[in-house]
């Protein structure tokens, strides 16, 4: 194992020369033989061990012996104590991803700290063979049939080529120490009904059946490439990009309804499920102002487009700015400064910038939302309004009132940032200085 486990590093170009790895070592089979398997090849590592706290003395025992073995091979240690079950209750999930969350999230922080090159974790072929079946069972894209990949972002999984039958064997061979965990062997959870009811079943269907549905995983993989790049190049002719929005033709997308598939991965980015289809075909047929809201985005319909915005989660936006300074300091607000204005002095066309009259504004300013009543009067007229109107006459989408912001000076609107000043606060030829203020496009 040794050996093909060096090829499986090689060839997937999960560890560069000089690279140093932290090893997530729960104490397991798995674990404790990716250690050694790292220790007798020489590379630079250390271990992370995770104490969640759900089996008591059990996981306290676990912790002792990673560390005593972190120890007597000279390979630094860091430890961490969760209450994972509280965490569990306090974010609405479950158990087994409270722990999945914990525990990545630290290791990423122990990674940066001490600047470890990436993490290894100890999946091994047999975890991958049970993904794919669960995600074949609980419905899924062609993603979700590839299974789980050796590396993603700074995880690597270096035993992905091994089964568990060659990993026990391994340990017996060398007498790894390791601790088993019970509820490995508890079918009430979906991972180890699939482990010790269905495989079994399966391999005496067919006894090559981890090889068999390894090399179905890899032919999904390569299918994966081909329609990624089929559905990239569908998502250019059909989208555009607008900061971080996205906005679909839907005379565009009406090409795609009757594919279900196609529309799942045109809009699987924005966080769209297969439960959810149905209502983005109804939203993309219907009336303006119709939406759905995914996991990570809101899809609304707007027009003769559908546009893909991330979810707000955070309230009113509300900046009080005492002076210049505070101002440059603001989101979204690339520069400010003074200009002297004389005959040489050229107004910005863009409206992305605002040229104020200094004689007209004053600090302190307010940077706020829009709110029902708002009314300005719009450069070049002479009579206010409404800004629920100007935002109409103005082909505004709902996301974009949601999203604009408007700059308050003596309580009185001066600018709608990033689109029309108002013409109470416009330079004219007697103005001597102006405040201009840029913005940046969201």
């Amino acid at each position: 194992m040794l050996n093909e486990f060096k090829i499986f590093i090689t060839e997937n170009k999960l560890v560069k020369p000089g690279d140093r790895v932290l090893l997530a070592v729960s104490g397991g089979i798995d674990s404790m033989t990716m250690a050694h398997l790292f220790l007798r090849l020489g590379y630079k590592t250390a271990i992370a061990h995770c104490n969640f706290s759900l089996r008591a003395e059990e996981s306290d025992k676990d912790e002792a012996m990673v560390h005593s073995y972190a120890d007597q091979n000279n390979i630094p240690f860091h430890s961490i104590r969760f209450a994972t079950k509280a965490f569990a209750k306090k974010e609405g999930m479950s158990v087994q991803m409270a722990a999945r969350d914990l525990r990545y999230n630290w290791f990423e922080v122990i990674r940066q700290e001490n600047n470890y090159d990436s993490v290894a974790v100890a999946h091994n072929l047999n975890d991958n063979i049970e993904t794919f079946i669960i995600n074949l069972t609980r419905g899924t894209g062609i993603t979700g049939l590839t299974g789980i990949k050796p590396c993603s972002n700074n995880i690597i999984r270096p035993l992905l080529f091994a089964t568990r039958n060659s990993i026990t064997d391994y340990c017996n061979r060398h007498q790894i120490i390791f601790r088993e965990d019970r509820s490995n062997a508890d079918t009430k959870y979906t991972r180890n009904k699939i482990r010790h009811l269905v495989i079994p079943v399966l391999k005496e269907i067919n006894p090559s059946v981890e090889n068999t549905l390894r090399e179905t995983a890899g032919r999904f993989t390569e299918i994966s490439e081909i329609v990624s790049e089929y559905i990239s190049a569908i998502r250019k002719s059909v989208s555009e990009e607008k900061g971080v929005l996205t906005t679909f033709s839907i005379s565009s997308v009406k090409n795609y309804l009757h594919n279900k598939t196609v529309l799942y991965e045109l809009f699987k980015p924005f966080g769209i499920n297969n439960v959810q289809l149905n209502d983005l075909i109804k939203v993309t047929v219907g009336k303006t102002g119709g939406q759905i809201f995914t996991a990570s985005h809101r899809i609304i319909k707007n027009r003769k487009e559908l546009i893909a915005a991330p979810k707000v989660t955070n309230g009113e936006t509300l900046f009080y700015v005492r002076n210049i300074t505070e101002l440059r300091k603001v989101q979204n607000i690339s520069s400010a400064s003074y200009a002297d204005v004389t005959g040489k002095f050229i107004i910005p066309s863009d409206p992305l910038t605002a040229c104020l009259d200094t004689e007209k504004i004053s600090f302190p300013m307010i940077i706020r939302k829009w709110k029902t009543g708002d009314h300005f009067y719009p450069l070049g007229m002479e009579h206010k309004k409404k800004l629920s109107d100007y935002f109409i006459d103005s082909k505004y989408s709902q996301i974009d009132k949601e999203n604009i912001l408007i700059l308050e000076s003596a309580g009185e609107i001066a600018w709608v940032i990033g689109d029309r000043i108002d013409n109470r606060v416009k330079l004219t030829s007697t103005t001597t200085k102006a405040l201009v203020i840029k913005t940046i496009r969201h």
